[in-house]
């Protein structure tokens, strides 16, 4: 068997399956688009689901990737395994509605066996097939030659998940020799759980439709188009033509862990089982999270920042226990770049910034790291002095907040003899996956193929980028409830026309409005949207108001202001990315966008919130380029000539071989399908309305033009006029003088109230602390005060340590609506077991709420402030026990 580097192979299998007449897709952004039912793409065909459920027909219906996927959601597994990665490869290629089983075996058989490609040793190879899959057996049998003992029947080869396209799947396997036989016999086969025999390659037959309320794969009826879908991990088959062990001894991982032995300078990877987990954690979370920064998502406290940031420190941890203390994992961003560079060259263009990212999150975590350990001492302490037991909420705490795994926490435990309470731990666990899954959306993973739409093959033309009226033209289709009509007299229908002036919603920009006129005149429809048809037609969603019939000619015709309104905002939109490209750097990327006729919304990848300066800075440039009124003009090329003209792709899967190329002066050229104003200074003006963060590093610019800014000024008037009456400011430019002095007097008035507020405070406490009461072998002050806010509660529990006149001190402020409770322990009564988080804990639920603290100080807040006496009564209770 040949020796290939990962790239070789990667280049082998896309050549060949492009020699059998395949398209090359380029391995898209690991941040899914349009797509809210991913958090990351997790597969060779995430991205390829608008054609397999039949909403975009492929002008190539043979492709063939190798994309860039990312799982964590057995993110542990990583290091312990041969084979768990968080970031990975798969190469794949893909049928729509083409070629099936009797094409795609003994393809497959070829790619690896001939020596012109893979050239692996045929005996070594075997099968797995769905039992009832007797085409497939048959195919691998009789055509390709497979001996009958090398093809196995495996009852769990159906690949469904869910409503959407199902189907049979055939595996493929190597076997790597004797050597690797697992211990228990029993399972030494073609998909047994065994090293000897490795899964290179599974194949897809998707031919069935799972529709809604089947259960059984025996009742899917069959797809109107069948399709061929199938996934070869890279990191797998290399690890085969590298003789590796693992995957992580090839080319993909070893100059990453050599480069981390390196920085480490204390351990070599091979020598402790125990130091090479750490090695192959770290190489396989950098590739992942370098990856992930590229492709514009960043470090955060929510959705994939999240990931990004769980998967930064848990490397940061695993250098710890490699001796690394100092900021490393920047400087192994560019060794991901060159291992990569054969195929993602931008990682390497983008090193920089990516090692800047990587180096500001490490940098933050080892200030977290030292506060967290700092906190898991006081844990141990308290545990040690309790039960032995660390609590499983303490140890989520430690995971969710401080990025503690709970294996460092267990580890930290067992060597102080302490055990952690693992239960409790998955319980806080489960809470927060169900929070999570709460949150996505419900849609189907994939959709279910609409056999009437994929089937229409009508000609239909768009002309609207240069009219927005046509007459006399074809009405070619009528479609109500799925169904093709003749005729329809009124009521909502679908319409396809052989030529149209209306937009169909795509890249962010909606569509276009206008109505219907028959031969006399007469309006006969509305159209309220047009949307692409699988095959590329507009399709027209009408209200009907007289009766249309197909074959008949109509006039069709676009409402222009609110056309122009839309192409205005579209054409800012494209002045915006430019300009923010131009002033936040080259590595602000688009995220999506929004274009109506009322706002533009514009998402960007961006770390942080953007200056209100800066924000000045982006307006006033491109109200310059407005000014200077720039002409707007466009080109259909191909992409080779349109990317030589400097033209930026967005979301390069929306665009053909053929592509259009809209440009706007020498100021910004991009690719582009949508409408446009003929020059910039049609726009009239453009105005910022807002900047926020939408999640983890992607930021959001809402903005208007033309009329719509010219609304929001005359508004801006009116509520500057509103404010001038109220704060009394005879001219607008008197406002600001007066607000800063009405903010100046009120400045002075809270000091006053917080001055009265607590005096009044030490007076109640004086008072309170006077009368301990007795309760067991400890005493104890409880009482409430008048008091506006904890900050008052804090203070008075500071006064109360100087003198220390009780064991426990118990105050609650009502405020109304809410309550708020402090507990205080003495030094004293904290060393004999009286600790104030238990306590707090303990009469929380009386005021209907919950909290927690340190032994000495805790704190709660509750929605029952008529609770408080029960609260009181409830401490006395608690500490009767001690």
């Amino acid at each position: 068997m040949k020796e290939l580097s990962s790239a070789e192979v990667r280049d082998l299998f896309l050549r060949f399956f492009e020699s059998k007449g395949h398209k090359i897709e380029p391995s898209q952004s690991l941040i899914p688009q349009d797509d809210p039912t991913l958090l990351w793409i997790n597969s060779g065909v995430a991205t390829l689901k608008k054609y397999f459920d039949g909403s975009v027909v492929p002008e190539n219906h043979r492709i063939t990737n190798a994309q860039k996927s990312i799982r964590t959601n057995d993110i542990e597994n990583v290091g312990h395994t041969a084979r768990h990665h968080t970031l990975f490869e798969m190469m794949g290629n893909f049928s729509i509605g083409d070629y099936f089983k009797e094409d795609a075996i003994p393809w497959a058989w070829e790619l690896l066996t001939s020596p012109e490609w893979f050239g692996m040793d045929p005996d070594k190879l075997y099968v797995t097939v769905y039992p009832n899959d007797d085409q497939a057996k048959d195919i691998w049998l009789n055509k390709v030659g497979l001996p009958k003992d090398h093809l196995y029947d495996e009852p769990d080869n159906f690949w469904d998940i869910g409503e959407g396209p199902s189907g049979p799947d055939s595996e493929i396997f190597y076997d790597r020799g004797e050597e690797f036989n697992d211990a228990d016999e029993s399972e030494n086969y073609p998909g047994g759980e065994n090293e000897r025999y490795l899964e290179i390659w599974n194949l897809v037959f998707s031919q069935y439709n799972h529709l809604p309320g089947l259960t059984d794969n025996k009742d899917y009826p069959e797809l109107p188009t069948k399709n061929i879908d199938t996934g070869m991990g890279l990191e797998r088959v290399v690890s085969v033509f590298q003789h590796a062990k693992t995957n992580f001894e090839t080319d993909l991982f070893l100059p990453l862990i050599h480069k981390t032995e390196e920085i480490s300078g204390q351990y070599k990877y091979g020598e402790d089982d125990t130091k090479d987990i750490s090695f192959k954690v770290i190489a396989d979370h950098i590739r992942a999270v370098t990856f992930a920064i590229g492709d514009g998502a960043l470090p955060s406290n929510e959705g994939r920042g999240y990931i990004i940031r769980r998967l930064l420190r848990r490397a940061v941890l695993h250098g710890r226990k490699l001796g690394i203390s100092q900021v490393f994992l920047k400087d192994l961003v560019p060794v991901v770049g060159d291992i990569m560079v054969s195929y993602y060259p931008e990682i390497s263009e983008n090193k920089e910034y990516i090692a800047s990212i990587v180096e500001a999150e490490e940098v933050r975590f080892n200030k977290t790291l030292s506060d967290g350990l700092s906190l898991l001492d006081n844990v141990i302490a308290a545990a040690k002095a309790d039960n032995g037991v660390i609590d499983g909420e303490v140890a989520f705490k430690l995971y969710d907040t401080y990025g503690f795994p709970y294996e460092l926490t267990d580890e930290y435990a067992t060597d102080e003899g302490l055990t952690v309470d693992r239960e409790g731990f998955d319980t806080q666990m489960k809470a927060q996956q169900d929070r999570a899954r709460s949150a996505r959306s419900n849609k189907a993973s994939m959709g279910v193929q609409n056999e009437l739409l994929t089937s229409l093959k009508t000609e239909s033309t768009y002309v609207g980028w240069s009219e927005l009226t046509v007459d006399n033209t074809n009405l070619a289709n009528l479609i109500v409830d799925n169904e093709l009509v003749d005729e329809v007299t009124q009521g909502e229908a679908q319409a396809i026309f052989a030529k149209t002036p209306f937009y169909a919603e795509m890249g962010g920009q909606v569509a276009d409005l206008g109505n219907i006129y028959d031969e006399d005149g007469q309006v006969v429809a509305k159209v309220t949207d047009v949307q692409n048809a699988p095959n590329g037609q507009h399709l027209h969603t009408l209200t009907v108001l007289a009766p249309m019939t197909v074959g008949k000619t109509y006039k069709l015709d676009v409402d222009r202001a609110y056309h122009a309104a839309v192409s205005k905002n579209h054409t800012a939109t494209h002045l915006l990315d430019q300009t923010l490209r131009n002033l936040l750097g080259e590595h602000t990327t688009q995220a999506g966008s929004l274009v109506t006729a009322d706002v533009l919304r514009y998402d960007f990848t961006y770390n942080g919130p953007v200056s209100a300066e800066k924000l000045q800075e982006i307006e006033d440039t491109i109200n310059e380029k407005i000014i200077e009124n720039l002409p707007v003009t466009w080109v259909e090329t191909d992409i080779e000539s349109a990317k030589k003209l400097g033209a930026v792709a967005v979301f390069t899967e929306k665009y053909g071989e053929t592509v259009r190329v809209v440009s706007i002066g020498d100021y910004n050229a991009e690719f582009d399908g949508g409408t446009h104003a003929n020059s910039t200074a049609e726009l009239g003006m453009f105005k910022i309305v807002s900047e926020q963060g939408t999640g983890a590093g992607v930021r959001r610019i809402e903005a208007v033009t033309g009329a719509g800014a010219m609304r929001l000024f005359k508004l801006h008037d009116e509520w500057l006029n509103n404010v001038a009456t109220q704060v009394k400011a005879p001219q607008l430019s008197e406002i600001n003088d007066k607000v800063v002095g009405l903010q100046t007097a009120l400045k002075d008035a809270e000091r006053q109230v917080a001055s009265l507020e607590q005096k009044l405070a030490n007076q109640a406490a004086n008072d309170a602390f006077a009368k301990p009461q007795q309760v067991n072998n400890y005493t104890l002050i409880a009482t409430e005060m008048a008091v506006e806010s904890m900050d008052v509660l804090r203070s008075t529990a500071d006064n109360w340590k100087q003198s220390t006149p009780s064991d426990v001190l118990v105050l609650a402020a009502n405020l109304g609506e809410k309550v708020n409770l402090l507990v205080a322990v003495a030094p004293e009564a904290v060393k004999q077991g009286i600790k104030a988080g238990e306590l707090v804990k303990a009469i929380a639920p009386a005021i209907g709420g919950g909290g927690g603290g340190r032994p000495d100080m805790a704190q709660a807040g509750g929605k029952n402030p008529a609770g408080i006496a029960d609260a009181f009564k409830a401490a006395a209770e608690w500490l009767q026990t001690k």
